[in-house]
């Protein structure tokens, strides 16, 4: 029989030499940079691999080297076996790639895409395959099947994307700036590249580190959400309020749910409405769902709900959720984080001082709480100056976290502490909120309130 060149034009495989993304933020431990390699194309001889004619790309060898690493600490990591067949598809292992995806079905049976894919890969040994899910054998399926074809080449895409999007020349998000030390873990939401990154504290001064990332499944509508029922998912520094599990829940949210803040007190401001924004598993009949497929939520398949859990503590843990990931290096974001914090240090010292001038200019004019505006704010602060012959004032449990792109491009922080006062007339401690805006080149107080 003639040798037969198979076009590797899968959708999803030509990412790899679309993408020109390089390899290095994803997993910190690993100091390689890596050009993604353009696709190789595997020779058969009589329907079997011709190993000896393929050579790996050392850069696809990094890429490879990074998916076993990810096996390795878990191996049901289900994502990184399907990736890890595309990749060996991509680079000529056809016999490989094939047998990866057979243990990932049967070891994932739901996993639609995967069966797909492997489909695909069974048919390459002796045609040609032009598209993720495009043989003769589905275009005669009926129409509903075909949408749903569609929606699994989306999910691909989104998944390869996801992995293959690393950041050049990045170490850490600039969204934690600091980590209290009884906050363990932090969850960043990439929607533009439907990833959620967990992230480990690792001390006061130091970029936490990134632990592990996942796919994940968005709003049906793209941008910030607004409104109830738009069916976006909210971007903003959010926090797990409390725990549903499975059997308190209706199949559509599987293995438990996590409810946030939304909405919080910033978007209240914006008159933001709606609400049941949670992180949730995927209904148990299915492995996972199209990137964009949810009400508004963040939706995981149950096995990785499953391992956030452990990381997740009610009340405490943050969820930032962003259009895309501002990343920066660790002197970037050691420089900013000094910076927020000497303000907030400034504002507490001005306030214990009793300086009233000098304390209420650390108040933007836009500055709210609960029931005052700046100039109410200022006036009481006043009365409660003119009866103190000292304050005492501690902070501790300090986070600071940074807001996704607010609508005016004014850069903005959260701080949560816990703080300790004590006076001539009144001594109390609470867990207290600040929002923080930079005017001008000073952080200013933008609100302030209980947790």
């Amino acid at each position: 029989m003639k040798s037969k060149r198979i076009i590797i034009s899968i959708t999803i495989i030509a990412l790899f030499g679309l993408t020109g993304a390089k390899v290095g933020a994803l997993w910190p431990q690993q100091q390689v940079e890596t050009v993604v390699p353009q696709p190789v194309l595997p020779v058969l001889e009589n329907n079997v691999m011709v190993t000896d004619q393929i050579q790996i790309d050392p850069q696809a060898k990094a890429l490879l080297d990074r998916l076993n690493s990810r096996l390795q600490r878990n191996p049901d990591d289900f994502e990184a076996s399907l990736l890890k067949g595309l990749l060996l598809f991509q680079v000529g292992g056809l016999v490989d790639a094939i047998a990866e995806l057979q243990s990932l079905t049967a070891r994932a049976p739901k996993f639609q895409l995967a069966h797909l894919i492997l489909g695909d890969l069974l048919l390459a040994r002796f045609n040609q395959v032009d598209a993720l899910g495009s043989n003769a054998l589905l275009e005669k399926t009926a129409a509903d099947h075909n949408r749903s074809i569609e929606q699994l080449q989306r999910e691909a895409r989104a998944r390869l994307q996801g992995y293959l999007s690393l950041i050049d020349h990045v170490e850490v998000p600039r969204s934690l700036l600091a980590l209290s030390g009884t906050t363990k873990y932090a969850l960043i939401v990439d929607k533009s590249k439907h990833r959620l990154y967990v992230y480990r504290n690792s001390g006061p001064g130091l970029p936490p580190q990134l632990i592990d990332d996942f796919y994940i499944v968005l709003g049906k509508k793209i941008g910030d959400k607004f409104s109830e029922g738009d069916l976006k998912t909210p971007n903003g520094v959010y926090f797990v309020t409390s725990f549903l599990p499975d059997e308190k829940l209706p199949p559509l949210y599987g293995s438990g749910a996590f409810p946030v803040n939304y909405p919080n007190e910033y978007d209240r401001r914006l008159q933001k409405t709606g609400s049941g924004i949670w992180l949730h598993g995927t209904d148990k009949s299915l492995y996972s769902r199209p990137p964009l497929d949810s009400e508004g939520c963040v939706v995981l398949t149950n096995q990785e709900f499953s391992l956030i859990s452990q990381y997740v503590e009610v009340g405490r843990t943050p969820v930032v959720i962003s259009e895309s990931v501002d990343w920066v290096s660790s002197r970037e974001w050691l420089d900013q984080n000094i910076e927020v914090q000497a303000a907030l240090e400034t504002w507490r010292q001005l306030w214990e001082e009793a300086d009233l001038t000098a304390y209420l200019d650390m108040y933007s004019q836009d500055f709210w709480a609960k029931k005052y505006d700046r100039k109410s704010w200022g006036a009481y602060k006043k009365r409660v100056f003119s009866g103190k012959t000292f304050q005492k004032i501690n902070l501790s449990d300090i986070s600071v976290l940074t807001y996704p792109e607010t609508n005016n491009n004014q850069p903005m922080v959260v701080a949560n502490f816990i703080q300790d006062y004590r006076s001539n007339n009144f001594n109390g401690n609470m867990h207290k909120r600040l929002y923080m805006v930079k005017e001008q080149g000073d952080w200013k107080v933008l609100y302030e309130g209980r947790q």
